[in-house]
């Protein structure tokens, strides 16, 4: 999967014309803030994660780091991070392009609470140079969420 891929994804609901491919980097959250001219904490960088073999993905804010005990609490195991060369085979987009959107279907997408200060925040489009602007309620429904999380710090 891709940039390609999230496109055909946001063909359903006429969003496709929305993706920004960025002539710059944006695999990190810097380099994202940077290519899109906005405030690093406004990027929604989404995580990959493994429990008990199965990888999900939590999406949250920019200036927000994973909290362990509070990750541990909600999936009562601890926090593993997905190698980066399992990135593309688990979820379907490369680390750095990372998103909840146009992935395998039998992952679950959490939304970190970090992100709820935000009319609209930035996740990327399944490549290390490509973003979108979306509403809350626009990341809720594109991304398929399965629930709202608290298990962040460093934002507040």
């Amino acid at each position: 999967m891709s940039i390609e891929a999230v496109r055909e994804y946001f063909k359903k609901w006429h969003m496709e014309d929305r993706i920004q491919e960025l002539p710059l980097s944006s695999a990190t959250v810097e380099e994202a803030a940077r290519a899109l001219q906005c405030e690093e904490k406004r990027i929604a960088k989404t995580m990959s994660f493994l429990i008990n073999g199965q990888a999900i993905l939590i999406v949250m804010a920019g200036d927000a780091k994973i909290d362990n005990s509070k990750y541990k609490a909600q999936f009562h195991t601890k926090a593993v991070m997905l190698k980066p060369d399992e990135v593309v085979g688990m979820i379907g987009h490369p680390a750095g392009g990372v998103c909840p959107f146009g992935i395998k279907d039998d992952i679950k997408v959490y939304l970190d609470e970090s992100l709820k200060r935000f009319e609209t925040v930035f996740p990327a489009c399944g490549s290390r140079n490509s973003a979108i602007e979306l509403t809350l309620p626009e990341l809720e429904k594109y991304s398929g969420y399965c629930e709202w999380i608290n298990i962040c710090k460093g934002w507040e």
